[in-house]
């Protein structure tokens, strides 16, 4: 009712921005040389000296190489042209090219991650918390001899050229556990080696991808290796069955900035750009509000009332109410990995259940009052059909604690019908600032409500009871990474209705159709008690109801998991073990 007062006071954007209700940062007129993104942003043209670009580079490694739990968050945006330069990303580092094609800009030299000193892991080195960073839409030529990329959750690669070898790994046999790429290409060998899982979709691969761990997902991939689960762990799906590629930022030839809206496809194989005639629709920048961490919930969802998208510079926006995106086709897009944080026990993003709201780029950090939900699509009463323009969901990660006390109930509830999910990660935190079994709660980590909604790389780990719920019908994942919780003080406080512990992955016993390829489910139950999970993974046993390719595994600590799913697969207790399983139903 608060809105409908306003609109009919003031109904355009121009009248509110005359009335000093909120100007708009969004006008590139405004802003000599482009819009104005905030002081961390930074933005390079060819004309740059590399030196300089290379000073910033190297001051933000240093500044973010071991700042996991901070606030800082910077992106790096290269227009169209050659750079030369040695890019090593730290936390919440982003690097973009401003291009309309990955080859509009050209790296020599490295956008790269390394991984971290960890003598407590073989090799003293490790990729196990490389988090939160990540590198989209340009052509990279290493010049040593990869460009290395060695990081596990929430760093996606999108877009990007590697001219050479792609390295995924740490080195010297440390550990990893990522990860996801889309939409990419890599002339010559992927090297996964130490990966414990990756998906990776609608790509193209040169030479060879080697190596992998337990479940390694390929979707759409040209030059995949064929599905060869368990051993090796590969799951190989010829073609994607909806995709939506994630939007992005870029440059004009005229030195307009503009937002690139890739078209929705089906049966998709392959990248979308590289035969240079790629579909979708560009939004021009006036048309976003740009938001600073300075601006209130109320300023952003009044822009968002009056038509606006968003977009979302870095920092932490701490927010005293939801942001509401209300109309349809609003894009909502992050810029170096913002944060919403909700303070007074709300959600942070409510979706309406309209058409094709895409929301990609952004961090959700519970709060220390308790939200029911971080993140709502649709309401429950939602029913409509968005099977022509569904709304989407990319490189959204959510966190109950680790920057600090974060509580919520449930992390992401899906209503909508058709809505597309690629890489969450929904983390209750295990380490960081206010972690403990009673203090960074957290029940559920994703319920999906609606049906025909479809998951490519869900990462969902560490809730108190089930990881994630699936109650609508014809849902499929393609892709799905789950640790249970480390933390339980007993059995009798992790017992849940159908038996010992609570499964990962829960369809509802309702649901009559669901399809599901590539999970794998991990416990590290590190309290020194014996804890068990009577199972992993648990559905209704009728025919709709398909799993393909599935293991459970015990890492490390006491207890374990009795079946892989339902009451099919052998124990993963008391010792390192896996349990793989190809098919259920057999």
């Amino acid at each position: 009712m608060r809105t409908v007062r306003l609109l009919a006071v003031a109904t355009t954007a121009a009248t509110l921005t005359a009335a000093g209700v909120f100007a708009m940062p969004g006008s590139a007129a405004a802003h000599r040389g482009g819009p104005d993104f905030g002081p961390n942003v930074f933005v390079y043209d060819p004309g740059t000296p590399a030196a300089q670009i290379q000073a910033k580079f190297d001051e933000l490694f240093a500044a973010q190489e071991k700042n996991e739990m901070g606030t800082n968050r910077y992106a790096v945006l290269f227009k169209p042209g050659h750079y030369d330069v040695n890019a090593r990303l730290g936390y919440y580092t982003t690097v973009s090219g401003l291009g309309r094609s990955p080859a509009d800009v050209d790296i020599t030299g490295a956008v790269r991650v390394t991984g971290q000193v960890n003598p407590n892991v073989p090799g003293g080195v490790s990729a196990l918390t490389n988090f939160w960073r990540s590198a989209e839409n340009f052509t990279v030529t290493p010049t040593d001899w990869s460009n290395q990329w060695a990081v596990s959750q929430a760093s996606p690669m999108r877009r990007v050229h590697v001219k050479g070898i792609l390295w995924l790994e740490p080195g010297n046999g440390g550990y990893s556990s990522g990860g996801f790429i889309a939409n990419s290409k890599v002339d010559g060998i992927t090297i996964n080696g130490s990966q414990q899982q990756w998906l990776t979709r609608d790509s193209e691969l040169g030479d060879a991808w080697t190596n992998g761990v337990w479940n390694q997902v390929f979707s759409g991939v040209t030059g995949a290796p064929p599905t060869g689960f368990p051993n090796p762990p590969y799951t190989t799906l010829a073609s994607s069955p909806v995709t939506r590629e994630k939007p992005f930022l870029y440059v004009d030839g005229r030195g307009k900035y503009k937002v690139f809206v890739p078209a929705l496809q089906r049966d998709t194989a392959g990248t979308t750009w590289s035969d240079g005639d790629e579909p979708g629709s560009a939004i021009d920048i006036d048309d976003f509000f740009i938001a600073k961490p300075t601006d209130s919930a109320a300023r952003i969802n009044l822009a968002l009332a009056l038509g606006k998208h968003l977009l979302l510079t870095p920092g932490v926006y701490h927010l005293d109410r939801p942001l509401r995106v209300l109309h349809k086709n609003t894009v909502v897009l992050g810029l170096g990995m913002p944060s919403l944080a909700p303070d007074t026990g709300e959600a942070a993003l409510k979706i309406a259940d309209v058409d094709g709201v895409k929301v990609a780029g952004v961090l959700v950090d519970a709060g220390a009052r308790e939200s029911d939900t971080l993140i709502e699509v649709g309401s429950r009463f939602s029913r409509r059909d968005h099977s022509r323009n569904p709304t989407s969901l990319q490189d959204v990660f959510i966190r109950i604690g680790g920057p600090w006390v974060g509580r919520a109930k449930t992390s992401l509830v899906v209503n909508s019908d058709d809505t597309l999910l690629e890489n969450i990660w929904a983390w209750r935190g295990d380490h960081g600032n206010g972690i403990g079994w009673t203090q960074n709660t957290g029940d559920v980590g994703v319920v999906v409500n609606g049906d025909d909604v479809t998951a490519y790389g869900l990462f969902v780990e560490h809730y108190q009871k089930w990881q994630t719920i699936w109650n609508g019908e014809r849902g499929r994942t393609i892709f799905y990474q789950s640790e249970m919780p480390y933390d339980p003080p007993s059995q009798a406080a992790w017992t849940s209705p159908t038996g010992k512990g609570w499964a990962s992955y829960k369809v509802a016993p309702s649901v009559r159709t669901h399809e599901a390829w590539g999970l794998g489910v991990y416990t590290y139950f590190n309290q020194g008690v014996d804890i068990r999970a009577a199972r992993g993974i648990e559905v209704p046993d009728r025919a709709g109801v398909r799993f393909h390719n599935m293991i459970t595994v015990f890492l490390d600590g006491s207890g374990g998991v009795e079946r892989t799913i339902n009451d099919a697969g052998t124990p993963c207790v008391g010792s390192f073990s896996t349990s793989a399983l190809t098919e259920y139903p057999a």
